[in-house]
């Protein structure tokens, strides 16, 4: 007894001292600032500081990334842009507010793609991966991850490649794929071991202790969760502690044991209240919850279940506002509600229908499939290529032998072996040139599957969530439980959903139809201003952003092109501004004329586009996207079908644009 008290004011001690030589740091930072001068330096020390007190005081950790992001826009450094977006993100992670997040690590990537640093387009790959797995975003989550660990392989990033992994068995874990998910966490582990990361062994126990909570393996999941805990303490990973204890409560909640399941739902709670997460707060007054109603206090449950659901949707976190549902409709059934347990019941399938779908998890493992064949290919021609060699270095023996025993051979032989040589090297030449020519052919191959699984993803993910509104919608009138006032306001809502999807049907079709050469361009006189006036009519009509549209094309300007065609460019690249202009802005429509030519520009003064992003948008393999500035989603298709139609019409496309600013898309049309 009197060496476990020893031991506690030992470790008490030791936390102390860790804490004042952290104050210490800080302290010491903080006069640097006061002293400092370049704009640079500032920069540099409100980041470390920013880092340091982010587990201190979250606000001002915000504050001092704010201040450092504003110098680096006054500046316009990408370096210092890219660190100060990263700061924000991280904060804004901590405190559960992923939409936030989403768009600071979006902004991340693009200064790392712009500064050309494959470390940092890794990490933000990862991050916003992990981002997405947490908004139950699965698709958007393993395409991310899966890029991050590959350009982590690319670099020889081993910590990287074993955060990827462990976020990517998550991903499986949460669809119910636990022998996958496992296998991911123990390759992680495996790799965190081999390069001696001591934080990983904590993270990836914490994930199989879940792991086996899901699958009620409760001695498993308590040993790999006391590990976790230990771990942590020892490595001081506040970041973790409160999802751990999270998972404690629940394997307790499974195993029955209430009153210790308040308790660790009480501590997670002053941990993810301190950091001001608000998604972790809420997580665990779901997990309360569920706790009282086992004990029969429907009432607080019920309160407190409907504080987590109101977070989550505010938060867009469809994995918590799924449960929230369930168990909001076990709650009505259990106090004999059954019209409210009806409603929760439907809005739990809806909202589960459109996260979880039997076609996302055949595309998984069709991808872990083709990996491995692809690693089995590897395997197979690297053993053809050993033996070929041996072979080929005992043949060359063999000659040597021969040659060394014939030196006196005519020279008529030695003719014929430098015949036999010449004889060789061609064909050699011949041989490396179809190699080439195969290697060329496989990368157009991959480019066209690239482009194939985009649009699938387009069609599966991006038809089907307004489909499934409108079921559950319709599903809800037959039964006569919308109050009209609902009804007019869901119609609104779906009615801006169904255009969306109704100009993603359109631009699906032209995209097929110009892969198969259907389409057929048919040259007419067409009044430009009078089509940009109707594209702006129709498409105001449909967006909910109070956005200024202004055409300053001449009453008579006539293009000669296919009118259809050109409707489409000039509509996708006026929803392309109102994505990312924020309300209040302003689109406008220009030309400038030449003697057999006309240049329309559509313009923005909204968030503008980095530079090197311009260069791939209208790439058909990049496959690049970001989201707007309501959390918009975008396809990447309509620009790339801008390029198409302008290009088949005699023109050109071509972009200006500036972060902050606004951009400007031009195309050029033959003079009508």
């Amino acid at each position: 007894m009197r060496n476990k008290i020893h031991f506690f004011y030992a470790i008490v001690l030791v936390c102390i001292w860790q804490s004042a030589m952290a104050q210490s740091n800080l302290d010491s930072l903080k006069n640097e600032l006061s002293v400092a001068v370049s704009d640079s330096t500032r920069v540099r020390i409100l980041i470390k500081l920013s880092a340091g007190y982010q587990f201190e005081n979250i606000d001002q950790a915000q504050t001092y990334a704010a201040d450092a992001h504003a110098i680096s826009e006054k500046n316009n450094w990408n370096w210092a842009l890219k660190e100060s977006n990263n700061r924000i993100a991280s904060l804004a992670y901590i405190m559960g507010d992923f939409t936030t997040a989403l768009k600071y690590y979006n902004r991340y990537l693009q200064s790392a793609f712009s500064l050309n640093d494959s470390v940092s387009m890794a990490k933000a790959l990862n991050n916003i991966g992990q981002t997405y797995t947490d908004l139950g975003e699965y698709d958007d989550a393993y395409s991310f991850l899966t890029r991050g660990y590959k350009l982590a392989r690319t670099i020889n990033d081993s910590l990287l490649q074993a955060i990827c992994l462990q976020n990517i068995g998550h991903v499986f874990k949460e669809l119910g794929q636990y022998d996958i998910a496992l296998n991911h966490f123990i390759f992680s582990a495996q790799l965190s071991l081999k390069i001696g990361d001591l934080d990983g062994e904590a993270y990836i126990a914490d994930e199989i202790g879940s792991l086996f909570v899901s699958k009620k393996d409760f001695k498993n999941a308590e040993e790999n969760l006391l590990k976790a805990l230990r771990v942590i303490r020892e490595r001081n990973l506040l970041i973790i502690e409160p999802l751990t204890l999270t998972k404690f409560a629940e394997l307790r909640l499974e195993q029955k044991q209430f009153d210790i399941a308040l308790a660790y739902y009480d501590s997670a709670y002053q941990l993810f209240a301190d950091s001001k997460n608000v998604f972790g707060v809420a997580s665990t007054k779901l997990g309360k919850g569920k706790v009282l109603a086992q004990q029969q206090n429907y009432s607080e449950s019920q309160k407190l279940i409907g504080e987590a659901l109101s977070t989550a949707k505010l938060l867009n976190a469809r994995i918590l506002e799924i449960e929230c549902y369930e168990q909001l409709s076990l709650l009505a059934e259990q106090t004999d509600d059954s019209k409210k347990s009806l409603e929760y019941y439907k809005s739990f399938k809806a909202t589960r229908d459109s996260l979880y779908n039997q076609e996302f998890v055949e595309k998984l493992f069709q991808n872990l499939s083709s990996e491995t064949e692809q690693k089995d290919s590897e395997i197979a021609q690297l053993s053809l290529s050993r033996s070929i060699q041996q072979a080929e270095i005992k043949r060359q023996g063999l000659i040597r032998n021969i040659l060394a025993a014939s030196a006196a051979l005519t020279g008529i032989l030695l003719f014929s072996v430098y015949r036999s040589s010449q004889r060789r090297k061609s064909l050699n030449k011949l041989l490396i040139e179809h190699q080439a020519e195969i290697k060329k052919r496989s990368l157009e191959l991959q480019q066209l599957n690239e482009v194939k699984d985009k649009f699938f993803s387009i069609i599966s993910h991006d038809l089907r969530s307004p489909i499934n509104a409108l079921t559950g919608i319709l599903d809800l009138v037959d039964k006569d439980q919308i109050k009209p006032e609902e009804f007019a306001q869901l119609v609104k809502e779906l009615k801006v959903q169904f255009n969306h999807t109704k100009s993603l049907i359109n631009n699906l079709l032209d995209w097929a139809l110009l892969q198969m050469d259907k389409l057929k361009i048919q040259p007419e006189k067409i009044n430009v201003q009078q089509l940009v006036d109707e594209n702006f009519k129709m498409l105001s009509s449909i967006h909910l952003k109070k956005i200024e549209m202004i055409n300053r094309l001449p009453e008579y300007l006539f293009a000669f092109a296919d009118l259809n065609t050109i409707s489409l460019v000039f509509r996708n690249l006026i929803l392309n501004s109102i994505k990312f202009t924020d309300s209040g802005g302003k689109i406008w429509v220009e030309a400038t004329e030449n003697e057999n030519e006309l240049t329309i520009s559509v313009s923005d003064n909204g968030v503008g586009i980095d530079t090197e992003a311009q260069s791939i948008l209208f790439n058909k393999t990049a496959g690049y996207t970001t989201r707007g500035t309501a959390n918009e989603k975008g396809t990447g298709l309509g620009l790339i079908l801008c390029k198409e139609f302008v290009e088949r019409n005699g023109g050109k496309i071509w972009l200006k644009s500036q972060i902050g600013k606004g951009s400007t898309f031009y195309f050029t049309l033959k003079k009508g």
